[in-house]
C-alpha cells in the first residue's frame, strides 16, 4: 500500500519541524497512540491501538527517525506487531518547504506499508482508507498543538481589535485600569455574538 499526500500548515517551518521531531507531539496527534518511549537516539517504542474495518487490536511496534536533514526532511521506519491481528511494517518520506510569503509551511509525504495476518484479510481498500483517515486525524491533531503552542501574539490581538473595535467613553475621569475592562469586556462581548 502506498499513501501520499501535501497538506499546508498556517505555520512557520521552524515550528512544524520543532513539532515533527518532538516525542509527545507525535505521541498525541497519532490516533490511538497510548505510549511512546525513547529507545535511542530518535527511536521510540510505541504502543497503540486501532481498528481496520471489523479487525480491532493493540499493536505494539517500533518507531524510528532516519536520514535526518534538520529543517528539510526526515523518513520515519516504523513496525508493529498485534498478536492474531497480525502485523504492519513500512516506511514514511516527510520533506518539509517554506512558503515565505504566507509565513507557512508544505509539508509533503509519501508512506509505504505491508500488512500481514488479519489485516491484509480485511482487503486493500479497507486498510488503505483507514490509513487516510489515520493521515486526516493526525494533521488537524498536529494543527491544533501548532496552535495551541503558538498562539497569535496577544499584543497583535490587542492592537487589531482596538482598531476595530474600540472602546466607547465611559464616564469623566475612570481610572485607566476600569477603561481597560470595560474595553475588553466589549471586546469579548463583540466577539462572541460573531460566533
Amino acid at each position: 500500500m502506498e499513501l501520499g499526500q501535501t497538506r499546508r500548515l498556517n505555520f512557520p517551518l521552524l515550528h512544524v519541524w520543532e513539532a515533527l521531531n518532538d516525542s509527545d507531539v507525535l505521541q498525541r496527534c497519532l490516533p490511538g497512540c497510548e505510549s511512546m518511549v525513547e529507545t535511542g537516539l530518535h527511536a521510540y517504542e510505541v504502543q497503540m491501538t486501532t481498528a481496520v474495518g471489523p479487525v480491532r487490536a493493540k499493536f505494539k511496534g517500533s518507531l524510528k527517525l532516519t536520514d535526518i536533514v534538520v529543517m528539510q526532511s526526515y523518513t520515519v521506519l516504523f513496525e508493529g506487531h498485534g498478536g492474531a491481528a497480525g502485523f504492519a511494517k513500512g516506511s514514511a518520506e516527510v520533506a518539509l518547504e517554506s512558503e515565505d510569503e504566507d509565513d507557512s509551511t508544505l509539508l509533503h509525504y509519501t508512506a509505504r506499508a505491508t500488512v500481514g495476518g488479519k489485516l491484509a484479510q480485511v482487503g486493500s481498500r479497507l486498510v488503505a482508507a483507514a490509513a487516510e483517515k489515520v493521515a486526516a486525524d493526525f494533521f488537524s491533531r498536529l494543527d491544533d498543538m501548532l496552535a495551541e503552542r503558538h498562539p497569535p501574539a496577544l499584543t497583535e490581538a490587542l492592537t487589531e481589535a482596538a482598531t476595530s473595535n474600540p472602546p466607547a467613553a465611559t464616564e469623566p475621569g475612570p481610572s485607566l485600569w476600569l477603561r481597560f475592562r470595560t474595553w475588553l469586556a466589549r471586546l469579548f462581548s463583540a466577539g462572541g455574538s460573531r460566533n
